[in-house]
């Protein structure tokens, strides 16, 4: 790829087979948005390393972000690829954009057992088996007590400022969980929710609040989402209130959460040309536990995308060798 990866592959002293420059013609440049968060770091790297040793493709890395990657991806057909790209944030224009024939989801689940939610402790889940539902749960505020008033169960929400802290407060009024005991704390900050889980997990003590996976911090401390008893009560009542400021929201209704949805985007034009990388990004998943497990290794070591990459090929083999042939196994086991 058109990084730093060449050089460092350079550096080992690997050269490509003639073999390797036919299957080039074949493949091809492909253009992948590195978007700027750890696992969208990792997934393009992963996918670069696979498609230029295994494949032979010339692959570019482009830096992006949801929002921008998204527009550009629509606007100009640049990059060809977006691995990582969440529904939820451009599920409107990217509707019309599937529909116009502009961009096609590729693979709709590169990443298990991903979403939003509210989460405890694995400590509090093995001693409260029977706890095992958000409503459940809800019951027993004296279970979580409040440090400003120890009378009240303190439920953990996102920081000011967050899209989730309107979410959450919504859902809060719509479970009518003041009136069960319950206190919705603002942790100030990315920091302050972090450390909030952190200390409560290190100290065995329980811990209920709002988070999301893929991440280091759930991988971490291998963190327990709770299903919701109640379904999910339709994008109206979502998109109409629980989405929106309070003043907007007068009669929430209890909802589980929305599902995460997490695409492999790919531009039309990448569709006519692609040939083996579509088949590679069609087939390929990371498992939601191993992802967790690599951003742990990234937050630890200070990892780059690129880094990561590397660890999870040599580590992770029985996983990615399933997702190619044999022969392009073999040839990105050669270059590793």
């Amino acid at each position: 790829m058109k990084t730093k990866t060449l050089s460092v592959l350079g550096a080992l002293g690997l050269s490509v087979s003639f073999a390797g420059a036919a299957m080039a013609q074949e493949c091809g440049d492909v253009s992948i948005a590195e978007m700027d968060w750890a696992s969208a770091e990792l997934m393009a790297n992963v996918d670069a390393i696979i498609l230029e040793e295994g494949y032979g493709c010339d692959v570019s890395l482009i830096p992006g972000a949801t929002t921008t990657t998204f527009a550009s991806m629509s606007e100009k057909a640049e990059p060809d690829v977006a691995p990582e790209l969440w529904i939820n944030a451009v599920r409107d224009p990217l509707t019309a954009a599937k529909e116009e024939g502009s961009l096609v989801a590729l693979n709709d689940g590169p990443i298990t057992g991903l979403g939003e939610g509210w989460w405890v402790t694995p400590a509090f889940a093995e001693e409260y088996p029977e706890l095992d539902t958000v409503e459940k749960l809800l019951e027993r505020p004296d279970l979580f007590p409040y440090a400003e008033d120890k009378s009240k169960g303190a439920f953990i929400g996102c920081p000011a400022g967050w899209g989730c802290q309107l979410v959450n407060a919504n859902l809060f009024r719509a479970f009518d969980m003041e009136e069960k005991g319950w206190v919705l704390v603002d942790p100030g900050s990315a920091a302050g929710l972090d450390g909030s889980m952190a200390k409560a997990a290190d100290r065995g003590e329980n811990w209920f609040g709002y988070y999301w996976s893929p991440t280091s911090m759930i991988g971490k401390y291998d963190m327990v989402m709770l299903p919701f008893e109640v379904e999910f009560a339709g994008r109206e009542n979502w998109d109409g209130c629980i989405a929106l400021a309070e003043q907007d929201c007068q009669d929430p209704q209890p909802t589980a959460w929305t599902v995460s949805e997490v695409e492999t985007v790919v531009t039309d034009d990448f569709m006519e040309k692609g040939g083996v990388a579509a088949d590679y990004f069609e087939s390929r998943v990371f498992p939601g536990d191993i992802m967790n497990q690599m951003l742990v290794f990234m937050n630890e070591n200070q990892a780059t995308g690129e880094d990561a990459a590397f660890e999870f090929l040599i580590s992770h083999e029985d996983i990615w060798t399933s997702w190619v042939s044999e022969d392009v196994a073999t040839k990105v086991k050669d270059a590793l």
